[in-house]
């Protein structure tokens, strides 16, 4: 019976459809055979140098003009050449098959390449790149989809049309509004804010109304500690003050901790990392981690913040201005949100001048507007003394792929800053932002009240 390495070998010579389809999820290390491997290099060159398939004839050129080849090696890659001649045979079955073929050597290979970082022989990698090795193998597929036939596959875009988008529902009625019901999945969040504005507070309010909802949270802090994004989420949680917490009797937070733990089936994890040395590297290899140790798969992932992180395109160091390096991280984190089928939110500074103004706008992006062409959704944070007299911060819409910017361009939310909430507030506060380009008029029947979902969290 011939092995799958001959039959792929002998329809990347004669078959242009497999060729196609296969050649570039084909590597050279999934060939165990020396010779074997060196003729797919050379089919592989040819094919990426002249867009052509190569013949026996010019196969057996280049492979006489490769230095590394001695004339034994050459006379038996002659007579492998011999051996493959064009048959008849079922595409999708010889697809299907090369495709598992690919796997298991990815799998085989990185088991094998596993036990030697383990034993130290592999002295470019340790440990921890173990987890994203093995993920990358079991990931090995073929992309078969070239594209949406527009008129063909109509009756499947009608009912993509009809099907209910899954989305994760806040709990501040106006970003319900504004993102058609909530945040979904595959997307880059962005808020915008200046230094002190609520960047924080906002990711790590969001952060725990989402773990009250029974999802899976992913917090990824590389500005403050573990322990202080803890206590900011434990101020919002058990509904008690920053400055409260350190004077609270250990059986008073033990009890809200277990009032909490049965209210949800969700679960927090905070990770930390120095500042501007991890990377979408790190956070995919932490993924993977706590799947394999916890059984933990995020639902949403916050990065705490996105300015502050680096990018696995560069090396630590590297003279990079900070244009292209924000919008290499920003590529990096929409990438990562795709792969895991998760939304993801991060923050990112105003520039000098938009922290110190009274309104913001995409203009005011500190360093990087490759970073609101990446985003999905971005939203500026406006503080000003009259809205801090009155416990309110102003939110803008900058950017957003869910729904019409210009509906409901600006409203105002409640900030309670000791506790570090955000909460809806009533219709007068919203009355003198009323613009004309604001279409739909701001609803009166507000969903979430002032503390109200944390109302059997009172000491």
């Amino acid at each position: 019976m011939e092995r799958i390495e001959r039959t792929a070998l002998k329809n990347l010579i004669y078959n242009e459809q497999y060729c196609r389809k296969v050649l570039p999820f084909i590597k050279e290390e999934y060939f165990t055979d020396r010779l074997e491997k060196l003729l797919f290099t050379e089919i592989y060159e040819f094919v990426n140098k002249y867009n052509n398939l190569p013949t026996k004839e010019s196969l057996s050129i280049e492979i006489n003009t490769n230095k590394t080849i001695n004339e034994d090696e050459y006379k038996k890659i002659t007579d492998i050449l011999s051996t493959l001649n064009p048959e008849p045979v079922n595409l999708e079955w010889l697809v299907e098959t090369t495709e598992k073929f690919c796997k298991d050597r990815a799998i085989h290979n990185a088991i094998l390449g596993g036990i030697q970082i383990i034993d130290g022989k592999d002295k470019s990698h340790t440990p921890e790149y173990l987890p994203e090795m093995l993920s990358d193998a079991l990931s090995v597929s073929f992309d078969q989809k070239v594209g949406h036939d527009y008129l063909l596959e109509s009756k499947e875009r009608f009912d993509f049309y009809k099907k209910k988008e899954e989305r994760l529902e806040l709990d501040l009625e106006f970003f319900n509004k504004i993102t058609r019901g909530g945040i979904p999945s595959k997307t880059l969040n962005i808020c915008l804010a200046g230094t002190g504005v609520g960047k924080t507070m906002f990711m790590t309010h969001l952060a725990s109304s989402v773990l009250l909802q029974g999802k899976n949270v992913l917090y990824i802090t590389l500005e403050m500690a573990e322990e202080r994004i803890a206590e900011r989420i434990d101020a919002n949680l058990l509904n008690v003050g920053m400055s409260d917490l350190e004077e609270l009797p250990y059986t008073m937070y033990e009890t809200k901790i277990n009032k909490l733990q049965s209210k949800t089936t969700g679960t927090l994890i905070i990770k930390e990392y120095p500042t501007a040395t991890a990377h979408t590297g790190h956070f995919k290899n932490l993924i993977s981690e706590l799947a394999l140790k916890k059984s933990f798969k995020p639902d949403i992932v916050f990065v705490d913040y996105l300015n502050i992180c680096t990018s696995s395109r560069f090396k630590s160091g590297a003279n990079v201005n900070s244009y292209t390096m924000i919008k290499a991280i920003a590529e990096e984190l929409r990438g990562l949100a795709v792969e895991n089928d998760i939304p993801i939110f991060s923050a990112t500074q105003t520039t000098r001048g938009g922290f110190v103004s009274s309104d913001v706008g995409l203009e005011d992006t500190s360093e990087s507007f490759g970073l609101p062409a990446t985003a999905d959704f971005m939203f500026a944070l406006i503080s000003s003394e009259e809205l801090e007299e009155k416990n309110q911060i102003m939110v803008k819409q900058l950017k957003n792929r869910y729904n019409d910017p210009t509906v409901n361009r600006k409203f105002i939310i409640g900030v309670d800053r000791s506790k570090m909430r955000l909460y809806d507030v009533e219709q007068t506060a919203q009355e003198d932002l009323v613009e004309s380009g604001q279409k739909d008029p701001i609803s009166t029947d507000n969903k979430f009240k002032k503390l109200g979902q944390f109302s059997d969290f009172k000491i």
